[in-house]
């Protein structure tokens, strides 16, 4: 490939290009030196590391490698020693993940593995250093104690980078508090993408308060976040397997802080070594205050554990895919649990205290289950209006506010 461009062709595409391989191009002035020089610098590298470091690296960045794709180059992890570091990277095109770790750089270079047989070669070594060498032949030498694999490698510059993005508009979480709220949010997100903004979740900061929204048409999970500091009014909305991808990669230590840095078209999490690069969903999210009522008829207070269980039990009745809503029966002083299905039937009562009416009300019992498992307080208030309105469980700061739809249970009375 280089040997058939001229040096000033090279040139201008490396260094006009926004994916180009930074700090690592010498402009010689004589061609024929200045192809063989990026020649070596692309296809001879050397680095040592161990299988800890490089194995925990992989596994972060093989998150961003997509399923299926038409694109050999993006089913590969780039190995980027051109600097000091040693850099990981993913890319599908929509979340791309760097990661740096700790090794030793023998001869600088760079090169990209077909990540899923890199990733199985990398965890099957013994618990040594591993070293990965490469000598100009299309082909990596991956070295783990006594066993060696040879495998086909790809140039870095068929690789593209993660876009620079200006660290200027960024707010700072916790790691703990972006993995929570991420896990008090994220089973109410759309599993199709009829409704590409139903995948997401909406992050709106206004002054100290960040705000995470996710809603599937059933049900609309709403976490309210006070920050350290105030900034400028913000709202984005982040694809929900960015936000899944990230959940799983930061480890929700308390006094670990995560940049969010924001763009038009992109969302920016860095932590750890890690940067994170995601597009965003691009159009106006549902007007959710339009949907928010504060009025009810019906006011419940009860234990939360005694709730879930109960709820939990009644679930066993119900066989994958049986749509058999949960009938909730509130009168003075108690909720009357039932279901029916072609398994039997199950009827429990738990003591409450109610405000208001009564009230005889259906529901999916997967939906209320998912939102009382990530409320933390011990007790909880439902609020009614009628058989046919949403249930409201939120805490009276509207920390949280969980809305879910009722469904129609007359088949099951």
């Amino acid at each position: 490939f280089f040997k058939q461009k001229t040096a000033y062709e090279i040139a201008v595409r490396l260094v006009g290009s926004e994916m180009c391989i930074r700090d690592r191009i010498y402009i010689i002035s004589c061609a024929s030196d200045f192809s063989t020089q990026i020649e070596r610098s692309y296809f001879f590298m050397k680095i040592i590391c161990t299988k800890q470091n490089l194995a925990k690296g992989v596994s972060i960045v093989s998150k961003a490698v997509p399923s299926k794709t038409t694109m050999p180059i993006l089913e590969c992890i780039l190995i980027d020693a051109s600097t000091d570091v040693i850099k990981l990277t993913a890319n599908d095109m929509e979340l791309g993940i760097e990661t740096s770790i700790d090794g030793e750089i023998i001869e600088r270079g760079i090169l990209a593995l077909n990540a899923k047989i890199f990733a199985e070669i990398v965890r099957k070594l013994p618990d040594n250093e591993i070293i990965i060498d490469t000598q100009g032949d299309n082909q990596a030498l991956i070295t783990g104690g006594k066993a060696k694999f040879k495998i086909a490698s790809l140039p870095g510059d068929e690789f593209s980078y993660l876009p620079n993005i200006e660290k200027d508009d960024f707010i700072t979480v916790s790691e703990f508090t972006l993995k929570e709220v991420i896990r008090q949010t994220i089973f109410s997100i759309a599993d199709s993408d009829t409704n590409k903004m139903m995948t997401g979740e909406l992050f709106e900061i206004e002054d100290n308060i960040l705000k995470v929204v996710s809603l599937d048409g059933h049900r609309i999970s709403i976490r309210k976040i006070e920050l350290k500091d105030s900034y400028a009014p913000k709202k984005v909305i982040v694809p929900g397997k960015t936000l899944q991808e990230i959940s799983k990669i930061i480890g929700g230590e308390a006094e670990a802080d995560v940049d969010i840095s924001f763009t038009k078209n992109h969302i920016v999490f860095e932590f750890d070594r890690t940067i994170v690069v995601s597009r965003l969903i691009e159009g106006e999210y549902f007007r959710i205050d339009q949907m928010l009522s504060s009025d009810y008829e019906t006011k419940v207070k009860i234990n939360k554990r005694e709730l879930l269980e109960c709820i939990d039990r009644a679930t066993l009745l119900i066989k994958e895919g049986d749509k058999k809503p949960l009938i909730i029966d509130i009168r003075d002083e108690s909720m009357e649990f039932k279901i029916k299905s072609q398994v039997g039937s199950m009827d429990e009562d738990i003591m409450c205290i109610k405000e208001g009416k009564d009230l005889l009300i259906g529901f999916n019992p997967k939906f209320l289950i998912e939102a009382l498992r990530v409320i933390e307080d011990e007790e909880v208030d439902l609020y009614f209006m009628n058989a046919k309105a949403p249930c409201f469980i939120k805490d009276e700061a509207q920390s949280y506010i969980y809305l879910i739809l009722p469904v129609n249970f007359n088949a099951a009375v």
